[in-house]
């Protein structure tokens, strides 16, 4: 009859044959390792921002007469070329009757000048009279001439649109009766468009005028190069943020599009080291570990520039020596390692 065999003596038998150890008997870690480069990154500040266009960028168009709207040839979001018409406008009756009576005032005054010019040859009239005249003759010109720069010496007036752009906004519409100086229509100039992020206060001395950028639409496609073409010099009241804007080639991106932009502030010199092998201790600082002799030698890093891929660290590495990348986080200074074999 065979004799059973204790559980515990079995698992005594099996404890230690199953952890890897090196040859004084001390357990191993599994690792991989890779040889180290130099290599320069841009530094880039990111933030999310939306195609509008510039300030500078867009004209308003508007009457100074009281009117309605008889029609619109163009529609909000069409590109428009220069001279091409955006609304058609029908000045009011009020405001052409005062146009007739400008005229009016200036023939009169006209009269009045030459019946005094003529006195005063015959010693009727004052030279003070005659001052007095062509005054109120002056005076009746620039009046109408201000009526006609306002629009009222025509019964239908045509918008037409500056420049080459996009109508951007029309808030009337057929048939509307507008007060003078009201908005019929904005146009943006072609090429206007920019994209505004918020940046963090502690960034703004990175950035400059000029400095590259590179937009990604949030809905997908390629990304787009453009460059900073404004810094500004106060918080955005309502994000706590400082607004910059990125220009772009005219028509790569829509206006209203949302996009990711990242800005170049500046190139950092390094080694490039994958994500993984970087290891952030309790006391918050970067290591990464070099194999030396069989052993795991940790070398203190500064992370220059942070991807999700690969990091480009500051550190005294040695390029002779491999980099741990994976396994690193289970590691100590001077731990045993072993490397695995490359498929």
């Amino acid at each position: 009859m065979r004799r059973a065999i204790p559980l515990l003596a079995l698992a005594l038998c099996g404890c230690g044959a199953s952890a890897p150890a090196d040859e004084a008997g001390r357990s191993t870690t599994l690792v991989s390792t890779m040889r180290v480069e130099r290599h320069s990154l841009p530094r880039v500040i990111e933030g999310y921002g939306q195609a509008t266009p510039a300030a500078n960028g867009v004209t308003t168009l508007s009457i100074q007469q009281p009117g309605q709207v008889v029609a619109i040839p163009a529609v909000a979001g069409a590109q428009v070329a220069a001279g091409q018409p955006v609304i058609v406008f029908v000045v009011a009756p009020s405001a052409r009757s005062s146009f007739s009576q400008a005229q009016a005032a200036v023939k009169a005054a006209e009269s009045q000048r030459a019946t005094t010019a003529q006195l005063v040859t015959q010693q009727l009239a004052t030279r003070d009279q005659l001052v007095q005249a062509e005054k109120a003759l002056a005076d009746a010109r620039v009046a109408l001439a201000a009526l006609v720069k306002e629009g009222a010496g025509a019964a239908t007036i045509t918008l037409r649109a500056p420049f080459a752009g996009v109508v951007s906004t029309i808030p009337v519409a057929p048939g509307d009766r507008t007060q003078p100086g009201q908005a019929l229509a904005t146009v943006a100039r072609a090429g206007s468009l920019i994209v505004t992020v918020g940046v963090d206060p502690s960034h703004r001395s990175e950035l400059r005028v000029g400095a590259p950028a590179s937009l990604a639409r949030l809905d997908g496609g390629a990304a787009v190069s453009g460059h900073v073409q404004r810094v500004d010099a106060m918080l955005n009241p309502r994000t706590r943020l400082v607004d910059v804007d990125i220009a772009y080639p005219a028509g790569a991106i829509l206006s209203g599009e949302a996009t990711r932009v990242k800005i170049e502030t500046s190139r950092a010199e390094g080694w490039l080291v994958p994500h993984r092998a970087v290891v952030i201790d309790s006391d918050g600082k970067a290591n990464v570990f070099q194999l030396v002799a069989g052993k795991a030698k940790a070398v203190p890093v500064t992370v220059e520039v942070a991807r999700p891929d690969n990091d480009l660290v500051g550190g005294s590495l040695d390029p002779r020596a491999p980099l741990i990348v994976d396994g690193a986080y289970q590691l100590a200074d001077g731990d045993a390692v072993r490397v695995a074999r490359p498929r």
